[in-house]
């Protein structure tokens, strides 16, 4: 098991006083057996009404509605986990869908087809192209042996490249520049998935690594695929590894483009707020 404390700090500065809307808040880890939090602290600025609630996926979503205008929006959040899972390759897939290709059980199918159906349907054709080019298209393969490949050709093939505008890449567009960000790799995962019958989806979230324990890092996201007998595995093309402990999930969507840590607006000047991100994640003993 390891604790580890996340800060997560995101600060807009405006050269004025603007009246802030409504903004939603993904900043809680998802808790489930294999993650619990022990301890939650939120800081907000300036003053604010909150409301938590579930949204589809069961993410943990919080409405946050300001009671004043402010020239400054600071949203400071830190949360103490307990992660067990560490054997992360240590999993069962049902027989039926050890190779590839499979086909999910009527009664899974019907819950999985949204995550089965592509986001990007126009770029359908350059991800197709590039799955016959890594021969993932050529007959029976073991399923977790397509995946690792996938995983690792994203890994290998593309140059990682620290994004700062909103939203995400098309798989074609990644494909094209052969760089991107971790969330334009989960995208391009998860497409790539989607058209080879395999149910994904996009997961937002922290990475324990020596970057977030110096602080100044960012966000992370990867990908999950569903596979019968173990559910939803994670799998992260920034890294070309299996999810593990060093990885803590705090929202998952079908689109890649609905689950930003922090979203909302503003009613002011036609200015551009500077945005400051700084998350930290930290091994802690004892």
């Amino acid at each position: 098991m390891k604790r580890l404390r996340i800060k997560h700090l995101t600060e807009y500065l405006f050269s004025s006083t603007v009246t802030l809307q409504q903004h939603y808040l993904l900043l809680r880890p998802r808790e489930g057996h294999d993650l619990r939090i022990e301890s939650s602290i939120l800081n907000i600025t300036p003053a604010y009404q909150i409301k938590w609630y579930r949204d589809v996926f069961d993410n943990s979503l919080a409405a946050v509605t300001f009671l004043q205008a402010s020239d400054r929006l600071t949203i400071a959040s830190e949360v103490v986990i307990q992660h067990y899972e560490e054997a992360p390759l240590d999993f069962w897939i049902e027989p039926y869908a050890v190779n590839y290709p499979f086909a999910y059980a009527q009664a899974d199918w019907e819950d999985l087809a949204a995550f089965q159906r592509p986001t990007f349907v126009d770029d359908q054709d350059a991800v197709s192209q590039w799955l016959l080019q890594l021969g993932l298209r050529n007959g029976s393969i073991n399923t977790f042996e397509l995946l690792t490949r996938l995983n690792q050709a994203i890994y290998t093939q593309f140059r990682y490249q620290i994004r700062e505008e909103p939203g995400v890449q098309t798989p074609a567009t990644t494909l094209n520049k052969l760089s991107g960000s971790c969330r334009d790799y989960a995208t391009l995962f998860i497409e790539a998935c989607r058209l080879l019958g395999l149910a994904s989806r996009f997961v937002s979230g922290y990475l324990h690594a020596p970057a977030t324990e110096a602080g100044n890092a960012t966000t992370h996201a990867w990908a999950e695929v569903y596979l019968p007998g173990t559910g939803w595995k994670g799998f992260d093309p920034t890294a070309g590894k299996v999810t593990g402990t060093q990885h803590i999930a705090v929202a998952v969507s079908r689109n890649p483009e609905t689950i930003p840590p922090v979203a909302g607006s503003f009613i002011g000047p036609n200015i551009q707020p500077k945005l400051i991100v700084n998350v930290q994640v930290n091994l802690l003993t004892g």
